[in-house]
């Protein structure tokens, strides 16, 4: 049962790399008399280069060849001929990259796809989405803190703290702009909601109507899930829908933090 449909998709034939067409036999000619001696004229023309240049070149080449070889013998990954990979990219140097949304678009339907394979039912395809999305929180919180200037850059040691820095610094980094409301919960004081009245991981997902329940957005919920376990706030973060006449895909983000969170923030608050 596909869940993904969204309207820049990729065709298979942009997915199919067209095979060239093998290359003709190489044939070897001997050169003519004429030929001989031009290239002899010619080569007695060019000026010799320095010995040391020569050999200095041939065994860098020699270097990277048996470099080569080795990645390819060993199997594991294969490094360009700079030795340059993603990991020695300054990280401040994509901090306004942005993705395509086609490309997020089909990377993520691609991933609901896998996280339905095998699954019971909606909240076990929910859990599944909530897991993939908690190891992105946690990396995003290291990535993010490194990013802020020095003397701001520290962890949210209190809630409200750490509420702001995932609905303002988290949200812009995610989505390009804040999310739209925080609340404290009146009944229970462990628990806050997100709002965010059109969550961008719901606008590329077609529900069929017997899992109209399904909430994609758990991968989002995963994500804070994983901010707060990295911050020292241990929370249960759930996605919940209620959308409205004016926004259809209203989602809200449950956090609901462990008791040891609340003792600590009730022994803070201690003049």
């Amino acid at each position: 049962m596909a869940l993904f449909a969204g309207t820049n998709t990729l065709s298979a034939s942009h997915l199919t790399a067209t095979n060239p067409s093998p290359a003709a036999p190489f044939a070897f000619s001997p050169p003519s008399g004429s030929d001989m001696n031009s290239t002899s004229s010619s080569t007695a023309a060019t000026p010799a280069k320095p010995p040391g240049s020569a050999v200095s070149s041939s065994s860098t080449l020699q270097q990277q060849q048996q470099q080569q070889q080795q990645a390819s013998n060993s199997g594991g990954l294969r490094y360009p001929t700079n030795r340059k990979t993603i990991y020695d990219r300054n990280l401040n140097r994509s901090r306004n990259a942005e993705l395509s949304r086609a490309s997020f678009a089909y990377l993520f339907g691609e991933m609901v796809g896998y996280a339905q394979r095998r699954v019971t039912g909606i909240q076990d395809l929910e859990k599944r989405l909530n897991n993939q999305g908690h190891p992105i929180g946690l990396r995003l919180l290291d990535l993010l803190l490194y990013r802020e200037p020095p003397r701001s850059a520290q962890r949210p040691t209190r809630i409200l703290p750490l509420l702001q820095f995932i609905t303002t610094t988290l949200w812009r980094h995610l989505f390009a702009r804040p999310a739209d409301a925080l609340e404290r919960s009146k009944d229970n004081e462990d628990e806050y909601m997100i709002s965010d009245n059109d969550p961008l991981v719901n606008q590329y997902i077609s529900v069929p109507k017997e899992m109209s329940q399904l909430n994609c957005a758990a991968f989002v919920a995963g994500i804070v899930e994983g901010v707060c376990d990295g911050t020292g706030f241990p929370a249960r973060v759930t996605a919940h829908g209620v959308g409205t006449e004016m926004w259809p895909g209203k989602t809200v983000f449950l956090i609901k933090f462990e008791p040891e969170v609340l003792e600590r923030e009730s022994f803070l608050q201690k003049p």
